[in-house]
């Protein structure tokens, strides 16, 4: 279990309080306004109303006791810079800060925060990949070169295994898994036999896995 912070309880801030709480971690939320903060009392472990780009409240949170600290401003370019600058003058460990746009995210990097999430800007990618192909139903980037892809057997493959196929020798890349009516099989031996109903998750080079699942 994780004490965290979260600053901005917008619709991403709110959203990511709530899977905390469902991941069972410690939360403190904090809003300038007030309805937002009654909104998520439910669901974490205190809540407060605040201005985050007060340095008089940043010093009473104690905010280098958290273990993650997540400016999730995304009403005003201003304050998500302050909140990050004062986050870390203050001794937070780890910040996490959200971005609107790429020129945000590089000021928030110069600004202290450890890590930026854009997640606008990261959905559409995902969205623009998995629907511009009938055959992907999830994607996820791993790096700018390599991803993992769950998409539709080939249909040379069905009825044929693994083994047969050499998958991993002549495609270069790896099937981490098969899925069958949502249940998952991970790291399918050689005899797996593929079927028509089944999706299976690869891993591997972009290039190579569009060459082999004709994306």
């Amino acid at each position: 279990m994780k004490s965290v912070l979260i600053i901005g309880l917008g619709r991403f801030g709110r959203h990511m309080a709530q899977k905390l709480n469902d991941l069972h971690h410690e939360v403190l939320a904090i809003d300038k306004n007030e309805d937002r903060v009654n909104d998520v009392l439910p669901f974490v472990t205190s809540a407060q109303i605040g201005d985050s780009t007060n340095e008089k409240f940043i010093a009473s949170l104690g905010v280098r006791n958290f273990d993650l600290c997540v400016v999730a401003i995304g009403d005003s370019f201003l304050s998500s810079l302050e909140t990050t600058a004062l986050l870390k003058d203050y001794g937070a460990p780890f910040v996490l800060s959200r971005a609107t746009r790429d020129k945000h995210a590089k000021f928030l990097l110069r600004n202290g925060a450890d890590e930026v999430i854009y997640p606008e800007k990261q959905m559409a990618n995902w969205a623009a990949v998995r629907y511009s192909s009938e055959h992907i139903f999830d994607y996820i980037k791993l790096t700018p070169d390599h991803s993992i892809y769950e998409t539709e057997v080939p249909a040379a493959w069905v009825g044929k295994s693994v083994g047969q196929i050499g998958v991993r020798q002549k495609y270069h890349v790896n099937i981490l898994a098969t899925k069958l009516d949502g249940e998952l099989s991970p790291l399918p031996g050689a005899a797996h036999v593929f079927t028509e109903k089944e999706t299976i998750l690869v891993l591997g080079h972009n290039r190579d896995i569009q060459k082999c699942l004709h994306i």
